[in-house]
């Protein structure tokens, strides 16, 4: 388990490096990429369980067996009579049931409802900012979020940002790159810069060259 997650660390970092990359060739050569799509909301998303997470496992009429439990970094649980269950990309109805299988072969019918109080989200749909914002870092994919959101939680923009020269990478199409106009939107208050924003996207925001 430890080696895939290092591999797929691995495979994020060397895809944010090529990102990084690609958006310098782009503004060296004066290539203009397409807006951001203002909406990009997926209306049937279900938030996913990351490790760092924190979830209630509630076991109907078997407080004993109930418990609050940490996602691992990884990302299984341990329960009463259960030591490891994967919950990472599970959302909590699947692992709820998944709990219920597992507690079967020791009580008769278990009923089991999981809430998760703490929220990371796997690191695949957490929405990554770099370059010049005020505080960049990774941060959960909320459903309905904009970009608005996601630069009020990274503390807006730097002295030396290049709003304007803004790209959005979008994971879940194949890494197509979009602009966006953050300076536009922060700075300017144009509210018709703000876009939607996905599960996995990369913020790249480069440094002013003036």
């Amino acid at each position: 388990m430890s080696s895939q997650l290092s591999g797929f660390l691995g495979a994020r970092t060397l895809a944010v490096a090529c990102a990084v990359l690609a958006v310098a060739l782009l503004s060296a050569c004066g290539t203009r990429l397409p807006p951001a799509p203002t909406a990009a909301a997926t209306p049937e998303y279900r938030y996913l369980i990351g490790p760092l997470d924190a979830v209630n496992v509630i076991v109907w009429r078997n407080p004993e067996l109930s418990i609050a439990a940490p996602v691992r970094p990884d990302g299984r649980i341990s329960v009463p009579l259960v030591e490891d269950i994967q919950a990472l990309g599970r959302n909590p109805t699947d692992l709820a049931r998944d709990v219920e299988k597992a507690l079967s072969k020791f009580i008769r019918d278990p009923v089991v409802t999981v809430m998760v109080t703490a929220f990371n989200g796997p690191y695949s749909e957490q929405i990554r900012v770099i370059g010049e914002a005020a505080r960049p870092q990774s941060v959960p994919y909320r459903q309905n979020m904009t970009l608005l959101d996601v630069m009020v939680l990274v503390g807006g923009l730097t002295d030396f940002a290049d709003g304007n020269g803004a790209v959005l990478v979008r994971g879940t199409e194949a890494g197509k790159q979009y602009s966006v106009r953050l300076r536009d939107l922060i700075k300017r208050g144009d509210i018709a810069a703000n876009v939607d924003v996905k599960p996995g996207d990369i913020l790249i925001i480069p440094q002013s060259w003036f």
